[in-house]
């Protein structure tokens, strides 16, 4: 026990316990954010009477914040350090949650997706700096499994998210429906929306407190210094050297597609669940509040297949683990499509037990061999996140339609998008795994 220990958190003889332990709790913290802010497409779309496309420019603000802010995030790292990322992450973080509260006093959706804007730019740099940090901690032949570990509690955040949303949001929002909502004058419409924000902006607030905490156990925490030696930056030699590689340059087109997928299948199930529930005679908001329950049953399980596949990755190479979850994705997800009843949100619980190892191996397969190139080579792969920034959109605007094809419901038809993800994210999963197969011949 105590060898396998080591094999993961111990270097030349230095264990990286505590650090490992203060940096994945970061994973947590950054997933709460991710999955508070799903189920809030259809809460803000209530909540300011908009269809589901408006709504889900909120996911526009807050994956875009990933990418503008990815490259210049490895810039800041390569120039000081790992744990100044970090803070600088904590500390955008926690501006951009506090920031709901002014954004709550004007009452304008657009202040709403600035703090998500801000708040993500923060996210960006936790991610840049702690999936490479955790890469480090630990024998590079482990460093997959070590991410994989890391990551694990990043669904931990993610269930505490979706717990929030929906016991303190969700379920404490006025259950007035959207077609009566449409109805209002606009002063019962202006009293109503700001009762609703009041109660919207609530968890922000306490979170953004939790974050200035972390912020300064982590400021007056000793944290190793590991892969912080070269403070050069050679910006465009670098992004050539990197993107030169073909293993690197597909892993962030399989990492965009990825993200778009986990993001498409953990924001649309409420609106899915929803027409589901609905068509049994359910009222909007218990329909709403239940498929939300069903978001929560999927990160249980992604949680618990993410341990099962990381144990995995002791006999199976992590390229042909991810293929092998890749075709049970597509699998399930062709369920979703098929299915109009509860079996198609049974299907959709499924697709998240698959997803649960594709970020952190996609991820770890993509920045080994890199060396100290990889804070760069991981900002790449932040920058991929924009897919879940790009893709809900157009899943947004296929939802929107209602029906397609005459009476099929558009909820099950927009998921064709999330299969095609899936296939770019298995072929990926194959190509490597057989390229290196065919490189030890």
């Amino acid at each position: 026990m105590q060898k396998q220990q080591s094999s993961l958190i111990t270097k030349d003889g230095v264990s990286y316990l505590l650090p490992f332990i203060l940096v994945t709790f970061c994973f947590a913290l950054w997933g709460f954010a991710n999955d508070i802010t799903n189920p809030m497409v259809k809460a803000f779309s209530k909540i300011f009477r908009m269809n589901v496309t408006d709504g889900s420019l909120v996911q526009v603000a807050f994956y875009g914040g990933y990418f503008c802010m990815a490259f210049p995030a490895a810039i800041f790292i390569r120039k000081f350090s790992y744990k100044a990322g970090v803070l600088m992450g904590l500390a955008l973080y926690a501006a951009g949650a506090l920031l709901f509260f002014p954004a709550k006093g004007i009452g304008i959706y657009g202040c709403f997706l600035v703090a998500y804007f801000i708040m993500t730019c923060g996210l960006s740099f936790l991610e840049t700096s702690c999936n490479p940090y955790i890469l480090t901690m630990g024998p590079e032949e482990t460093a997959t499994r070590r991410l994989n570990m890391a990551q694990c509690f990043n669904p931990c955040g993610s269930i505490i998210g979706m717990f929030v949303a929906m016991n303190f949001i969700q379920a404490k929002l006025n259950p007035m429906s959207s077609d009566e909502r449409a109805l209002l004058s606009d002063a019962e419409f202006e009293v109503l929306k700001d009762a609703d924000l009041s109660v919207l902006i609530s968890p922000y607030l306490i979170i953004g407190l939790v974050i200035v905490a972390m912020f300064l156990l982590m400021r007056f925490t000793k944290m190793p210094k590991i892969g912080d030696a070269n403070h050069d930056i050679h910006f465009l030699v670098t992004i050539r050297r990197i993107f030169s590689l073909k293993y690197y340059r597909e892993g962030v087109i399989a990492q965009f597609f990825y993200v778009g997928a986990q993001i498409m299948c953990w924001t649309f199930i409420i609106q899915y669940g929803t027409r589901v529930f609905m068509a049994e005679g359910m009222d909007e908001q218990s329909a709403e509040v239940l498929s939300q329950q069903f978001n929560i049953y999927a990160m249980i399980f992604f949680i618990c297949s993410r341990f099962i596949a990381t144990f995995m990755m002791k006999y199976v190479k992590p390229a042909m683990l991810l293929a092998i979850f890749g075709i049970l994705a597509m699998v399930f997800t062709a369920g979703v499509i098929g299915f109009q009843n509860r079996m198609g949100v049974y299907c959709l619980v499924c697709v998240s037990g698959c997803m649960s190892l594709m970020f952190p191996t996609i991820y770890g397969i993509a920045l080994d061999g890199l060396g100290d190139d990889a804070k760069f080579g991981a900002a790449g792969l932040i920058m991929a996140i924009l897919g879940g920034s790009v893709l809900p959109p157009l899943q947004a605007m296929i939802i929107d339609q209602v029906t397609v094809f005459g009476n099929f419901p558009a909820a099950n038809a927009s998921f064709v998008l999330p299969l095609i993800c899936f296939i770019i994210v298995t072929a990926y999963g194959f190509r490597i795994h057989y390229a290196r197969e065919k490189v030890k011949v």
